[in-house]
């Protein structure tokens, strides 16, 4: 077993031997992986900051291919790699396979987007010598990439958001090497992808320092973010977590951003003519949406917002039901298990339980919880405004929109807010909207934000604490920005400007010419 593949080779290391273990079980199913040590951080460190200048100045559809390569790689490794993933992190089969399938699009989508260009932002000002009282000399901008990247694995998606997924991908899409620092809970997997990383890259003749894979403890992780040749960081986890990694990038010489996707809610609104009019049906919905993947969706709903009454009450005795005919289901990690339960149990003491899920029958199951609360109380405490990672969730009932706008007012940062609507609410619905723009960063109506679309307009983030910095995407094709910053060349020759800029551009990329787009 090996420490990580660093500088082109599979290293082995000096540490303590780490162990993927079985979610169902918590059974060890590997050797052992040796920690890598510190030095070894700083060689991959080095031989990424080595690759920087090939990868930052190949062309987009070099770029692109590597690209294609990874997933095709992927694509190859077949079962061996949905049966390692079910291992180590308990989510069923077909939801692997779906993953899987998300991430090779998502690798192809980005390969799509270097090829369009507009990522480039490439904008020209041509000279303009005559112009009184004073000359406008030639500006050409474009955006380079920042450097290399640290990404951490997440423990939720051990496929699209860990070794190869969306950090990863925008960042190579962007022309930044990556050092990924593995997951604890699934090695095996992250091993068996990086293999197939690697032999993209060198299929398509890249440097060694392109991508690199760290296994190690928390120490590695704060070394590799505090190495000055690293230049951003990509991360998906807990609170906890980000805020530690901030703190250390922040904390340097020279600060570099850290993008951290941490804690969320994720508001579902429900107004009284959707209520009324198909409560049963959103009631369904809803205890799908919590329960999927065990609730270990960063977009799980764990909250609900609407207006006391009947058709409340109605909508409590339906999803209740609905919560109560649903098993109890494997968690990630024994750790994960552990944190859940002390939730519900802390949760238990000021909150109502109105439904909860068939009891576990395995060690490391969790059931579902619904709770439920009067908006004064809610807003009297506020360790119910934070997140439990899983399957739980808590009903607000408020007496009229003003107590609903006050309950949403209080929250922290959001990824989205889910708005159940029919037409008679929307006056109500376009009242509360700005206040819901401050709050979350996508707003959906009539669905539940599980599902997070790769595509060109998806936002995938939201102000603090859903995210370190709220301008930013974690998936979609503006997560390549985060990696990317602009640069201004004026009244350089054509032969020395790079050639995205030059007059007779090789890439064909489009760009704006006095502010009118050309392509």
């Amino acid at each position: 077993m090996y420490a990580g593949l660093i500088d082109g080779a599979w290293t082995n290391g000096t540490g303590a031997l780490l162990h993927s273990v079985e979610a169902a079980t918590g059974t060890v199913i590997d050797p052992g992986y040796p920690a890598a040590h510190e030095r070894d951080v700083e060689i991959a460190c080095a031989a990424a900051d080595a690759a920087f200048d090939v990868l930052r100045e190949l062309a987009p559809s070099a770029r692109a291919a590597f690209l294609e390569a990874i997933a095709e790689q992927i694509v190859t490794l077949g079962d061996a790699l949905i049966d390692i993933v079910v291992r180590e992190s308990g989510l069923p089969r077909g939801r692997i396979e779906s993953e899987r399938g998300r991430t090779c699009a998502q690798l192809r989508f980005f390969a799509d987007v270097l090829r369009e260009g507009s990522w480039a932002g490439v904008r020209i000002d041509p000279a303009l010598p005559h112009r009184a009282p004073l000359p406008r000399p030639d500006l050409r901008l474009r955006m380079v990439p920042l450097g290399p990247v640290a990404v951490f694995g997440a423990s939720n998606f051990p496929l699209a958001f860990s070794v190869a997924g969306g950090d990863t991908v925008s960042a190579l899409a962007a022309g930044c090497p990556v050092i990924v620092k593995a997951h604890s809970a699934h090695l095996g997997t992250s091993v068996l992808i990086a293999r197939a990383v690697d032999a993209a890259r060198r299929a398509c003749g890249l440097p060694a320092g392109v991508f690199q894979l760290l296994i190690g403890e928390r120490a590695v992780g704060t070394a590799l973010v505090a190495d000055p040749r690293v230049k951003a960081v990509g991360f998906t986890g807990s609170r906890t977590g980000g805020l530690a990694l901030a703190r250390v990038a922040a904390a340097r010489r020279e600060p570099i951003p850290v993008y951290a996707e941490m804690s969320s809610v994720n508001p579902v609104l429900i107004f009284p003519a959707a209520l009324a009019a198909r409560g049963h049906t959103i009631a369904t919905g809803f205890a799908q949406a919590l329960t999927l993947g065990t609730g270990q969706f960063c977009t799980n709903p764990g909250l609900l917002i609407a207006l006391d009454g009947p058709d409340l009450d109605t909508f409590l005795d339906h999803a209740s039901a609905a919560i109560e005919a649903l098993p109890a289901t494997t968690m990630l990690t024994p750790g994960i298990h552990t944190a859940y339960v002390k939730g519900v149990e802390k949760r238990r003491g000021v909150a109502r339980v109105c439904g909860q899920g068939a009891p576990p029958t395995a060690p490391f199951e969790a059931h579902a919880h619904l709770f439920e609360i009067d908006a004064a109380a809610f807003l009297a405490e506020p360790h119910l405004h934070e997140e439990i990672f899983g399957p739980a969730a808590l009903l607000v009932r408020c007496g009229d929109v003003a107590e609903m706008t006050a309950v949403i007012g209080a929250l922290e940062g959001q990824l989205t807010a889910a708005l159940h609507v029919d037409e008679e609410d929307y006056a109500d619905v376009a009242a509360l909207v700005p206040l819901l723009e401050r709050k979350a960063g996508r707003l959906l109506v009539n669905g539940f934000g599980t599902g997070v679309e790769v595509a060109h307009a998806m936002v995938h983030g939201g102000p603090f604490p859903a995210t370190s910095d709220s301008r930013s995407t974690s998936v979609g094709s503006l997560a390549l920005d985060r990696f990317l910053r602009p640069v201004c060349y004026q009244s350089l020759p054509d032969t020395l400007l790079p050639a995205m800029l030059r007059d007779d551009n090789p890439f064909a990329l489009p760009r704006r010419i006095d502010g009118k787009a050309e392509l």
